[in-house]
């Protein structure tokens, strides 16, 4: 199969399965999503192209302190909980076309404040509402840049070409992260160069 075959498009629809699916597991009533499609949140255009969504529940930690004391041998994490039942080749891949990648709050490496600029969206689940959370888009981009794959740079390049980005802003939030100095310099020099 063609790499352009593969090319999956993400719907805000697919995002609010995510919400129902893990405030139901988790019973919480706040999902962070996060990742490129995070970006549904704020924007949902062309940039929406993944077999997954990166989400995890606000009570993770929580769930997972309950789940040790009730089986002290085997007690799972939220994350693995979340892969094993709505990951890669689960019945939910399977019936939604998409499947969920269960992160946690480190996973992305996002601005200490990012929280302060998040974007929420209300999500009804079973008649309550629940708020899922995304960074918003400029973020995104700072996380992207941290790790700089290959997808992460076309996910970046391809913001950019659609919505020109401030540079002198994501490099102010990329100085805002933890990233190790060498991470940081390569991140600030691919905005540099991007944004020539």
């Amino acid at each position: 199969m063609s790499r352009d075959a593969a090319i999956i498009v993400r719907t805000f629809e697919d995002l609010i399965e995510t919400v129902r699916a893990i405030a139901r597991l988790f019973e919480t009533d706040k999902v962070f999503i996060i990742g490129s499609q995070s970006i549904l949140l704020s924007w949902p255009v062309i940039l929406r192209t993944s077999g997954e969504i990166d989400a995890y529940p606000e009570n993770a930690r929580l769930w997972e302190i309950t789940q040790k004391e009730l089986d002290p041998d085997f007690p799972p994490e939220a994350s693995e909980q979340i892969n094993a039942l709505f990951g890669e080749g689960s019945d939910f891949h399977r019936n939604h076309g998409f499947y969920i990648d269960g992160v946690d709050e480190n996973t992305a490496r996002l601005p200490s404040d990012w929280n302060t600029r998040a974007i929420y969206r209300e999500v009804e689940v079973d008649d309550r509402t629940v708020l899922a959370v995304a960074p918003c888009p400029e973020d995104v981009i700072v996380s992207k840049l941290a790790r700089l794959s290959d997808k992460d740079t076309e996910f970046v390049e391809a913001y950019h070409a659609a919505r020109p980005l401030n540079s002198e802003l994501i490099i102010e939030r990329i100085k805002a992260t933890s990233l190790e100095p060498e991470l940081q310099q390569r991140a600030v020099g691919f905005m540099t160069h991007l944004t020539k």
